[in-house]
């Protein structure tokens, strides 16, 4: 299809801004390396907060909900609704243990925490590992989307939409380092929630759908309407709800939901003012990507199985897109084609805006990672500052070319994410423990990380060669969490701990709480007849608090399901204990 001059004018004033607010902060952020990869450690809460919001908001994502709704109904959106359990430990635990660790990267963890070549090289390796090659990987599945929207809308070919696609998301992010990303975060956040209202709204409306009662009560939408799968078929259960809350949300390690936290949502929390802001950025961005974003993308994806019923109807009414990737999730951008001109012009404007608040994000994550986990730690310790920061910046232009040249062979946004679950299953205990089990240690990590990765290759490659057919992703997932956990639980028990004058310090200025450090604290007493100064936290008021916070966010995700379905009663009740829930929490927090 075309866009009117109007359209083109609205996306190009967006590129241009964005463009403009790296070069307005390319001075500052350039001054050296804690400037440039953490803002100075001087961001607020609340543009943190939006920040992770927008990064997750990615172009991509859209259609991944677009291609689970239309498969599995809502109730699939639990394979990621269940990282809410994840996240909310992360904001009532982990956001203030890292932001005391005072690291300039959550990498640099491994060497305050861990002791010996086994840390340094899991710094390293996990530096190139992360930041290149699982980093690169999750770009492209985002530029995957972008070469699917692209090719809907602007009718473009896979080379042009990322090219396109990257060369201003390129410019402000290794001009502006991370605070030009956040500021035009905040800008791509709000462009990206009307865009997508607004275009709900109207595909809603259409004539062909009917408005939203006769969407709600259609043959092909009516059965993919419910909030939980089928209780009495185990087929769907299972794989939809069981699995995602009672093993996949602590099991796995998945990029913005890593149990622990971690990644890019760690380096938020480095470059918050101080504890209370990374705690309340951390909320923020929970309570705003669970329950906030998610309706006028489910909207849209319903809208989609009247307008687009099956994948032939997608090809059908796109000929000139590429039939390999021809899927589910191509009906997100098919639905915006009926779009009018204007808001066709922001809608398209807002995804752009989600593909480079995503994009930018990686590419200064992955680039930190790159310059102070790898290039100053083992080629260059003597490295200026200065020098660092080009690093980063040649680092995000390498980044961005892997990301687009893989991106030209992915198929599927769904397929990619469940690649990703696999090769994080069973590490993510780990990284919930580390903090509160002292014996935990270096070889426990590099254990982890080369069974799950191993368990994922021989899935996606080996299983099917031997078996004649694949088993399904949740007993994938199983397997490997359990043959991962078990490896790295052994192998800690197997070598030596930490040693005790790293641990002793990594206690005393991060502070962690648990039994897990009774028996250090025990060793510590016998050596020097010291009692370690205990935790200013209290386990039973963070888990209250996380308790709350998931059931704040859950309830107000479905409340406003309800009231979209116009269901009254469920509307109101679960609207006051969303009201509840925000009460008690306040108090607890108050009472701290």
């Amino acid at each position: 299809m075309s866009l009117s001059v109007l359209d083109w004018g609205i996306i190009a004033s967006f590129f241009i801004i964005f463009a403009i607010i790296g070069i307005k902060v390319s001075k500052q952020s350039g001054k050296n390396a804690q400037e440039f990869f953490l803002s100075g450690r001087n961001m607020p809460w609340w543009l943190l907060g939006i920040s992770m919001v927008a990064t997750t908001f990615s172009a991509d994502t859209p259609n991944l909900v677009t291609d689970i709704i239309r498969q599995n109904g809502i109730s699939g959106n639990w394979v990621w609704w269940a990282f809410l359990l994840t996240g909310m430990l992360t904001v009532f635990v982990y956001a203030k243990l890292w932001r005391r660790s005072e690291v300039l990267t959550d990498l640099e963890f491994y060497e305050i925490r861990y002791s010996g070549k086994a840390a340094a090289f899991l710094r390293g390796f996990r530096a190139i590992y992360l930041g290149v090659f699982f980093n690169v990987m999750i770009m492209a599945s985002v530029c995957l989307a972008a070469i699917k929207i692209g090719g809907i809308l602007f009718g473009l070919q896979p080379w042009e939409c990322v090219t396109y696609a990257s060369i201003i998301t390129v410019l402000y992010s290794a001009l502006g380092g991370l605070r030009g990303v956040i500021f035009t975060d905040f800008l791509q956040f709000i462009v990206a929630m009307v865009g997508s209202i607004w275009a709900a709204y109207y595909l809603v409306n259409l004539p062909e759908i009917g408005g939203l009662q006769q969407l709600l009560t259609h043959d092909k939408v009516a059965n993919k309407l419910n909030f939980l799968p089928d209780f009495k078929d185990t087929k769907t259960l299972i794989p939809l709800l069981v699995i995602p809350l009672a093993v996949q949300w602590w099991s796995v390690w998945y990029p913005g939901a890593e149990p622990g936290g971690g990644g890019y949502i760690a380096q938020r929390m480095l470059s918050a003012k101080d504890e209370k802001h990374a705690v309340g950025a951390t909320l923020l961005f929970n309570i705003a990507h669970y329950a906030l974003r998610p309706w006028p993308w489910i909207l849209i994806a319903l809208a989609s199985l009247v307008a687009f019923p099956e994948l032939s109807t997608i090809q059908a009414a796109f000929p000139e897109v590429n039939a390999s990737i021809i899927g589910h999730d191509l009906a997100y951008p098919a639905m915006l084609t009926k779009l009018p001109s204007g808001l066709l012009g922001i809608v398209a404007a807002s995804l752009i805006a989600a593909f480079m608040s995503t994009i930018s994000t990686h590419l200064n994550w992955g680039s930190s990672y790159i310059a102070i986990d790898f290039y100053k730690r083992f080629v260059n310790p003597n490295s200026e500052e200065k020098t660092l920061v080009n690093v980063g910046r040649l680092s995000t232009v390498l980044l961005m070319v892997f990301a687009a040249l893989l991106a030209l062979v992915l198929e599927s946004a769904l397929s990619t994410f469940n690649i990703l679950l696999q090769i994080g299953a069973g590490t993510g205990l780990i990284f919930i423990l580390r903090w509160f089990w002292w014996r935990i240690n270096a070889y426990s990590e590099i254990t982890g990380m080369i069974v799950s990765f191993l368990f994922a290759v021989y899935f996606e490659f080996v299983h099917e060669a031997i078996f004649g057919s694949r088993m399904e992703n949740y007993q994938e997932l199983i397997i490997g969490v359990i043959f991962t956990t078990l490896s790295w639980i052994v192998v800690t028990l197997l070598t030596p701990p930490t040693e005790n004058l790293v641990l002793l310090e990594f206690y005393k200025k991060v502070k962690p709480y648990g039994m897990g450090w009774n028996g250090f604290k025990k060793i510590v007493a016998a050596q020097t007849e010291a009692k370690l100064e205990e935790s200013p936290d209290q386990f039973t008021i963070d888990l209250a608090s996380m308790l709350l916070g998931v059931l704040l966010v859950y309830c107000a995700l479905f409340a406003t399901g309800y009231f979209i379905y116009g269901n009254w009663i469920g509307t109101l009740v679960l609207s006051t204990v969303t009201a509840l829930a925000i009460v008690l929490l306040i108090r607890i927090q108050k009472s701290r």
